[in-house]
């Protein structure tokens, strides 16, 4: 695990490095620091997927909605992006956000290409849970009880698989529009077996949202994943379902984003 020199990313407040991870993929780490001192239980972190699409625009929404007197703690931001620097790198997040399932059990894509390499969702959990995380945690004082993941698409797909695969990584979990089509609603079939075994012994925060514009597939699997994790409400996972008025599923993103300083200090 290597990280390159630090150096300015969009502004002076927000940094850059680059991280090889054990896998030999290479990620661009986007970091948006705090100017407040840490509470005294660290600070809370969210990790953004699709960095280079998602983290401005939620820096800047938790820069604005943590500015004292009255604001939210402070929120450590930390972006995962592709070397590629495009919004949404499809090779890279069709290999990294999804779960590992036979060739045969995924659509055909619309254009009719073959499926990029894909299913790795697990070597990605390794690399935050024993790469990124702890070499955050170096750096900046954490508190481990606001530790967040945010995922759009593909990367909702992933951050629900996440809490199924890992309960334990992340407290507070958003999940916008996610792509629970994939490989023949397999993430349905996790969360059922997530449900089973979950003993509830610590609180899990999920906060799925959706543009009430989208495909009429993604708002049914929205829907559904969002029904069963309601019926885990006894076992300490506390869902938070919001279906966006007007909103399309690039148009929803500013809505989502804009929620998470209030969903963490929740």
């Amino acid at each position: 695990m290597k990280t390159m020199t630090k150096k300015p990313y969009v502004s002076k407040d927000y940094f850059e490095y680059m991280m090889t991870s054990q896998q030999q993929l290479d990620y661009r780490i986007l970091i948006a620091p705090p100017t407040d001192e840490p509470p005294a239980d660290g600070y809370a972190v969210v990790y953004v997927l699709d960095g280079d699409a998602l983290f401005p625009t939620l820096a800047e929404a938790v820069k604005l909605q943590t500015r004292k007197p009255k604001g939210f703690d402070p929120i450590l931001v930390i972006g995962i992006g592709y070397p590629s620097k495009e919004p949404f790198d499809m090779e890279r997040r069709c290999l990294d956000f999804t779960l590992p399932v036979g060739e045969k059990n995924l659509p055909s894509r619309p254009d009719g290409t073959p499926w990029p390499p894909n299913g790795k969702a697990n070597d990605f959990l390794d690399f935050i849970e024993y790469e990124l995380m702890p070499t955050v945690a170096k750096e900046w004082p954490i508190n481990k009880s606001k530790q967040a993941i945010v995922g759009h698409s593909l990367g909702g797909l992933f951050t629900l698989y996440a809490l199924c695969a890992r309960p334990y990584l992340f407290t507070h979990i958003i999940t916008g529009s996610p792509s629970v089509w994939w490989a023949d609603n397999a993430v349905l079939k996790e969360m059922e077996r997530f449900g089973e075994i979950w003993n509830g012994n610590h609180t899990i925060n999920l906060l799925l949202t959706i543009g009430a514009n989208e495909l009429a597939d993604m708002l049914e699997g929205a829907e559904q994943a969002a029904e069963r994790m309601k019926r885990l409400s006894d076992k300490n996972i506390r869902t938070n379902f919001v279906k966006f008025d007007e909103e399309d599923h690039v148009s929803v993103l500013p809505c989502m984003l804009s929620r998470l300083p209030r969903f963490l200090n929740t």
